[in-house]
């Protein structure tokens, strides 16, 4: 007959112990939603910034001014068609450099359809004529950006600056080294009239961006592109065709700058071929100050859109307040430099790659 032993402190019931918060978890979570508020939060600043500067030295006020808001909005609208399709790039981790003389090649073809057509067709066909064909001769270098970042596998980087130069010299010769005037009063009311008091090329990129909006965040192409600059290699096990993708991706860049190029003659009433030079750095700052990574796979078209009205706040609230324009260099170059290290912290937290 066997004894049973007695019970060890081992064999007791082990009493239920509430797990208790993880507070790293907790901070790591409200600096990534920090980070990823970090456009909006340097909009917000910055135009609190300019009202107390514009009531403090002009005793009037900056933002609550319909004329300030509605210069805003115009000075933001060809960086921001530029910052959309740089923003597809750049998630693609990807690069389009040749945006800025794809939007003055667009320019200077918009003007001589225009206003070779205008006496023969009239005014509003000509318009709708020249739009279509300069987005068409547009999309051809986004096309040849495609098939060398696809088939040839050139650094986006690098293909896109060979683009940069051919576009350049292309709109140039078109151009004749100057600004082509346009003499159509349709094209001059589209680019400069307004409907409901806000400018018509305002209401225009409004609808573009909500387009593109709705496309990358709620179409397979958008899921795609995001899947290919997260992990290039699991999205071509996940069936992608990245060559296709990429091709596609380059020709609605060059599309974004088309679109850009366009609207800049409208607002002008005159095509050039430097159009978009200065606002190459612009739409690409309005892309990594929205929070997309340069790494590629993060990214929004809403990010973007606070992007690239923080440049515009800054451009135009430093002549507001009577600040020299060079500063506009340094603001916007300090922006970029903090979004970047921002981005490198956020994916620090995250356990992401970054370079060393």
């Amino acid at each position: 007959m066997s004894v049973s032993s007695p019970p060890t402190v081992a064999d007791a019931p082990t009493p239920h112990v509430k797990p208790q918060a993880d507070h790293s978890d907790t901070a790591k979570t409200v600096v990534q939603r920090i980070a990823d508020l970090r456009a909006w939060l340097f909009l917000l600043a910055l135009i609190l910034g300019f009202e107390i500067w514009a009531r403090t030295a002009f005793s009037g006020t900056f933002i609550l001014n319909p004329f300030n808001l509605q210069s805003i909005a115009i000075f933001a609208v060809a960086p921001l068609l530029l910052a959309i399709g740089q923003t597809y790039v750049i998630i693609s981790g990807g690069i389009d450099l040749s945006m800025g003389f794809i939007m003055g090649l667009a320019a200077v073809v918009a003007a001589h359809v225009i206003n070779g057509l205008t006496p023969g067709i009239g005014m509003p066909a000509a318009v709708m004529a020249g739009f279509v064909a300069a987005v068409l001769v547009a999309s051809v270098p986004g096309i040849i950006n495609g098939l060398l970042v696809s088939r040839l596998r050139v650094p986006p980087f690098i293909g896109t600056l060979g683009m940069f130069g051919v576009a350049r010299g292309v709109a140039f010769l078109l151009a004749g080294g100057t600004t082509v005037p346009i003499s159509n009063s349709f094209f001059a009311y589209l680019g400069n009239g307004r409907f409901l008091n806000v400018p018509i090329i305002v209401w225009i990129t409004a609808a573009f961006v909500l387009i593109m909006h709705y496309v990358l965040s709620q179409t397979r192409f958008g899921q795609h592109n995001y899947a290919i600059g997260a992990n290039v290699q699991a999205a071509r096990r996940a069936g992608i065709d990245i060559k296709r993708h990429l091709l596609r991706l380059y020709i609605l860049s060059a599309c974004c700058a088309g679109l850009a190029g366009v609207l800049y003659s409208a607002r002008f009433n005159a095509g050039a071929a430097q159009a978009g030079e200065p606002l190459l750095l612009d739409c690409v700052a309005a892309v990594v100050i929205g929070g997309a990574s340069l790494f590629g796979g993060s990214g929004t078209i809403l990010g973007t859109v606070a992007g690239a009205f923080v440049i515009a706040v800054i451009q135009y609230g430093l002549v507001f307040v009577n600040v020299e324009p060079f500063w506009q260099f340094i603001s916007v170059g300090v922006v970029i430099i903090i979004s970047v290290l921002i981005d490198q912290a956020q994916r620090r937290f995250s356990g992401g790659r970054v370079d060393e």
